[in-house]
């Protein structure tokens, strides 16, 4: 067993799981292979990824004491929020959890993790989708729903910035936002799986531009 291991807790659903595409091939993947790289540092650095598929969170907080908590990581991402903004057909026109509880559920997650000594914490946007209307009930958009949820990661984020809390957010709605707009010839459709929601490769290459080097360069500074 190697000593000085320092550990990041990849936690979130599906996105951050890498649902449908080769697990070599997922953000994921790439940014564990970017932590190893990093120069002066003799340490070993683990990357576990607890993503798993349709979780809320709401559903999250039931396991993150066994997938997360009791392994004491040094680095936690969080990203939930494309289930959670879902309506479901039995669920009565009401979200899976509902934007109060969505920020409560944030909070606790960091407030968690931070209590068993995390050094810094990751809390991520989710990327737009081609998901539209909810079929069950045309009068609520998916998209505008996950934008919404969005905008309160967004909030949650800056209020803990504002506690004092040791935070960065990763804005991916607006990184896709502004790279579709940068690139005339492709729209969001070709970032994502035919479902509309779900990244293809090539919407894992834009979080490898984006998130990984931003991970890479902020825990670079607690190992130099």
């Amino acid at each position: 067993m190697q000593n000085n291991i320092n550990k990041l807790y990849l936690f979130g659903d599906s996105i951050c799981f890498g649902q449908l595409v080769n697990a070599h091939k997922t953000w994921a993947v790439k940014l564990s292979q970017e932590l190893n790289k990093i120069e002066n540092v003799n340490d070993s650095f683990v990357v576990q990824n607890a993503g798993v598929n349709g979780n809320t969170t709401r559903q999250a907080l039931l396991r993150i004491h066994y997938d997360v908590i009791s392994h004491n990581p040094d680095f936690l991402m969080i990203q939930f929020g494309m289930n959670d903004c879902n309506y479901w057909a039995d669920d009565i026109c009401l979200p899976r959890v509902s934007p109060k509880s969505f920020v409560a559920n944030l909070a606790e997650m960091v407030d968690r993790g931070l209590s068993i000594g995390v050094k810094h914490i990751f809390l991520n946007t989710n990327h737009p989708s081609n998901k539209g209307n909810i079929p069950h009930d045309d009068s609520i958009s998916y998209d505008k729903s996950n934008s919404f949820y969005n905008q309160l990661i967004r909030d949650t984020a800056n209020q803990l910035l504002d506690d004092g809390k040791p935070i960065t957010l990763i804005d991916m709605e607006s990184v896709f936002k502004s790279h579709i707009s940068s690139k005339k010839k492709f729209g969001l459709e070709n970032f994502l799986l035919d479902d509309g929601i779900h990244l293809s490769e090539e919407g894992h290459s834009i979080y490898n531009e984006n998130l990984v080097p931003t991970v890479v360069e902020k825990i670079s500074s607690f190992l130099g």
